[in-house]
Parts: structure tokens; sequence; C-alpha cells
């Protein structure tokens, strides 16, 4: 879909594309801050960008070589190819993770305030490591997914937060004059028991604690004797790789997540030579016909959108990745009806628990 903004006019795509009509690459918000900037002849020079999921910002502002923070493979892919569609050169692009800020120093920072408010939390803390008094923090958001707490984790990094006021159902927060906290940590640990923890770094999915699927999973895991090379598929922190490994010790155990902070957190839980870490959003690097197991409690929650399609294509590629006696286990809500998308794709489908939320199906070819 065509925008035009100023003098410029670029078409805008998703990444993944998405056979949902109704979902664009852009929404009011962007649009917003676009405008804001425009209208206070802000200079947006090497200015910082978060949350830019599918690259609306970046493109707009690609004049300005704006520095982009990315925490997902697919962001970073989705960005480049607005870019490169466009006919914009992507050489002063610069990319970073939300690790990096000893290059981050500049005037002006966007953020489009994620779902998750550890995450915006965790951006804020970093930007008030390294802005200066002159810099202005620029955040947008729909007015539908604003809580009082999003007011509260500004508050607790910026001296001045302004609000203003609702334009087609969005708004911006300005945040100005950092606050330097320091002895801050980024690190969630969840509790497994009384002798046994994981970390994570805000922002990865269940923050608090293990989530009741991944729960469900776990309890119900066909691991099989035979079961020597495994994926975990969407791994977030690592627990389910964590779980195998007491189960079934020096296996070759890949881990894959589309999020690099998920990656990142899976490091810090899991040690040892057989373990391997794959920051990506798709499994085109992997041998076909290489993994006894596969194992997934796949996405379907993306920022504020429920689309199941991400993780049909990752079962169709998943297919391809199996030995002929290998298997895929799935968990999954009730309501999502995997079944009927995973009969198209393997021979043979089995639900081999299920309680009154979540089921869990087996698929072979």
């Amino acid at each position: 879909m065509k925008y035009k903004y100023g003098e410029n006019e670029y078409e805008i795509t998703r990444y993944p594309s998405s056979t949902n009509k109704s979902l664009i690459a852009w929404n009011s918000a962007d649009e917003l801050i676009l405008n804001y900037i425009s209208e206070n002849k802000l200079d947006a020079s090497n200015s910082i960008i978060y949350n830019d999921h599918f690259g609306f910002l970046t493109t707009f502002l690609s004049e300005f070589n704006p520095k982009v923070v990315v925490e997902s493979n697919s962001q970073e892919k989705a960005i480049l190819k607005n870019i490169n569609f466009n006919g914009i050169t992507s050489n002063n692009l610069k990319f970073y993770t939300p690790f990096e800020k000893s290059d981050l120093h500049s005037k002006l920072v966007i953020i489009k305030i994620p779902k998750s408010l550890d995450l915006f939390r965790f951006y804020l803390e970093q930007l008030a490591e390294i802005l200066d008094e002159n810099s202005a923090v620029i955040c947008g958001f729909m007015t539908k997914y604003f809580t009082p707490q999003i007011l509260e984790v500004a508050n607790e990094y910026f001296y001045e937060v302004e609000q203003t006021k609702a334009v087609k159902k969005s708004r911006l927060l300005i945040l100005k004059k950092a606050k330097l906290r320091l002895n801050s940590t980024n690190i969630n640990e969840i509790k497994l028991n009384d002798s046994e923890s994981l970390k994570q770094y805000p922002g990865v999915f269940s923050s608090k604690n293990i989530d009741y699927a991944t729960q469900f999973l776990i309890e119900n895991m066909n691991l099989r004797e035979t079961d020597s090379k495994i994926m975990d598929l969407a791994s977030g922190n690592g627990i389910i790789a964590y779980e195998m490994n007491k189960k079934k010790q020096n296996c070759e155990i890949h881990l894959v997540d589309n999020s690099f902070l998920a990656i990142e957190s899976s490091k810090l839980n899991l040690i040892g030579s057989n373990f391997h870490f794959h920051y990506t959003d798709n499994l085109g690097e992997f041998e076909e016909n290489y993994f006894d197991f596969i194992v997934s409690n796949p996405p379907f929650h993306f920022e504020h959108e429920t689309n199941i399609e991400i993780a049909i294509n990752l079962f169709e590629q998943s297919v391809k990745l199996l030995k002929n006696d290998g298997h895929l286990q799935v968990v999954a809500n009730k309501h999502l009806n995997y079944k009927t998308h995973l009969t198209k794709i393997f021979s043979k489908v089995e639900i081999t628990a299920e309680n009154e939320k979540f089921i869990i199906y087996e698929a072979s070819l």
C-alpha cells in the first residue's frame, strides 16, 4: 500500500506477508510521528528508531540516515525489503541490537511503544544512559492500547513527559530530560522450583513465569529414546530445551527464534556444546531430513495482532527437515484448530493430550 509524506510517496508492504488484507504495514501512530517531526521542524539527522516492525518510519526518514534498533530477524528483513523496493540506498542504514548503545547518541529518538511494557522500560533505561538534556524521545501508540502504566514507565526515566492530543485514534508521548538510573537490572528471573530458575531479558514471551501451554507440553512431551537431533522451534528463553536436556543429556539441540532477546536469554540458561542457537525467522539454513524431533509452542500473538499464518509457514518448512521416522509435537490453544492445517502438511496427525484450554498435536511423515 502506498503512502505519501511530503514530496515522497513510497509503497510499504508487510514481511512476512499476510492473506489478511485488513493488516497493513503501519498505523496512524506512525503517521502522527512523521507529522509531529515535520510540523515542529525537528532535525531528524542520525535519529534513533525503535520498534519499527515493517520499516514505515525508517523508509520515510531514510534520507536522515537513521540508526535502527531491531529486536527480531523478520523486522530487519522487512525494513530492508521496503528500503530496496522503493529504490532507496541502504548503504548508510545502520542496524543495532537492543544491547548496543555506544554509538547511539542522538538529539531525536523515535519509539513505537511495544506491547511489552518491560521492553519499553528496557529501551528507556538504555536511552537514559546515553541521551543529553537536549534530546527528545517521541513515543507513538494507538489510544486503544493505552494504559496508565505507560505513563508510569515514562516518568521513571524522564523528568518531562508530555502527552499530545489524540489524532485518528493515536497519540504521542514526548519525553525530555532523561534521569540517569544506576544499578538497575535488565534480567528477569523465573523460578522453576526451589532449586532451579531461568533468566530472560525483557520482552521475551512469558516474563513472569513459565506459561501454561509450555508447562502442558513439557508434561506430555514425547521424547523418544532414538531422538538425538532435536529442534526447539520458537524457543523463547529455552525452557523446553532445558527440560529436554535433563531427560536426555548430550542430545544435539537447536534453538530457533525470531527474537534476538529470546535467543540471548536462552544462552544465559543453556551451557554446553550440544546446544546450537539460531536467530532467524525461517528454517532455510537447515539441512533436509536432519531432525528426529521438532517441538514447538509456536507464536500466534504479534504485538496486538493475532495471526497463525507464521506458525503454519513454520510447519510447512519443518516437514522437510524431519527424517522419515521423525516427528513434530506442537502445543496450541484449542480455538486455533491447528489440526486442519497440519493434516494438509503431514501424513499422520494425532492428538496426544488435551485439557480444557490446550491441545497437543503430534505429526509425522
